[in-house]
């Protein structure tokens, strides 16, 4: 008996379309999306974007000494790339072992903790004396601070009969406001000239950076990144809760314990070599987790890394060649991710 052709059946009523809608070309129209790529390919795209900024930033109007514009021009590509994989690092792992969107490392008193710094060294010295210190020496004792002060604040929380990431992060916030009331009562005794001078170092700035410091940076950053790639898929099983976590054979504290002195060492050199960015790192992160289909580390910690150099690059180009310096970038990072902050934590109360 000779077959007959039929029509395909219509999919049920409110089910999944199972041919998803293709162009003439044949291609699936959803695959030319950020969540239709695959993870390598996401991260190819994103890396051939980021060389194009990177060549874009050290050749558009280039002139004059050209070994000097390019000196300069490498110097700041290589700060916003270290600042980018370390504040995005660190707010991945700080948001992976916290199971929080929405708090970064800024929320346990980094950014307040360098502006008392600063505010302390230029009320007890004055700003002449801090503008002409050796800048490896600031930077080391800026770094060795912020260090020590998250080393002894975890210790006691972890080691104590409590260990709870809630108690740790409201100790973070009320140290954080502790810090920023006493920096502002030093404000407000020191000399009007001494507080322009201080104003300058509580935005970030990608204009003045050490060759040294940078080097140093780089190599710290580059050590805490491959001890993070060592342990992506731990962070995978610490993502799904603590319970899970340990019944799967994590050394939960430990591990927690390491990441949180991890995201410590990061914040501290990213916020001594250019200065705090507070949302920047919620920003990166969020649109990673937004452009990636699967929530594996091993995906989330290229493209975060990306990402945060395109934002940052690309970014100080179009501040540069289309607004002509009209603001600061990190200005413009923090308010889009204050906002971004707000509709997350609006998000979040409204469930």
């Amino acid at each position: 008996m000779p077959k007959t052709l039929s029509a395909a059946p219509a999919p049920a009523s409110g089910g999944p379309n199972p041919s998803p809608r293709r162009g003439r070309t044949g291609f699936t129209l959803g695959a030319l999306s950020p969540r239709g790529m695959s993870p390598r390919t996401l991260v190819i795209v994103l890396a051939v974007i980021t060389l194009g900024c990177i060549a874009a930033f050290m050749t558009i109007d280039l002139r004059g000494n050209l070994s000097y514009a390019l000196t300069r021009r490498g110097i700041r590509v290589g700060a916003m790339l270290v600042v980018a994989v370390a504040v995005g690092l660190s707010t991945l792992m700080f948001q992976t072992v916290t199971a929080n969107r929405i708090l970064t490392p800024s929320i346990m008193g980094f950014d307040a903790l360098y502006i008392l710094i600063q505010t302390g060294l230029v009320f007890a010295l004055g700003s002449s004396t801090l503008l002409t210190a050796a800048p490896s020496l600031k930077f080391g004792v800026e770094v060795a601070l912020m260090v020590v002060f998250s080393a002894l604040l975890y210790r006691w929380l972890f080691t104590g009969g409590t260990g709870s990431l809630h108690l740790m992060l409201l100790v973070g916030i009320v140290i954080g406001t502790l810090f920023r009331g006493f920096s502002s009562l030093l404000q407000r005794l020191m000399e009007p000239s001494e507080y322009i001078v201080l104003q300058d170092l509580f935005f970030a700035s990608f204009n003045q950076v050490e060759p040294l410091l940078l080097g140093i940076s780089a190599v710290v950053v580059v050590l805490v990144a491959a001890v993070v790639w060592k342990l992506r898929k731990t962070f995978d099983v610490l993502a799904l809760g603590r319970d899970t976590a340990v019944n799967l054979g994590v050394d939960h504290r430990r591990i927690v314990t390491l990441v949180l002195v991890l995201c410590s060492i990061l914040v501290a050199v990213s916020t001594a070599l250019v200065g705090p960015v507070t949302f920047f790192g919620l920003l990166v992160v969020s649109l990673a987790y937004q452009m990636v289909r699967k929530f594996s580390h091993a995906a989330l910690i290229p493209i975060v890394c990306l990402l945060g150099a395109i934002t940052l690059i690309g970014g100080q180009l179009v501040l540069e060649r289309v607004f002509g310096f009209a603001t600061a970038l990190s200005v413009i990072i923090e308010f889009a991710g204050g906002l971004l902050f707000l509709y997350l934590l609006l998000k979040g109360s409204l469930k």
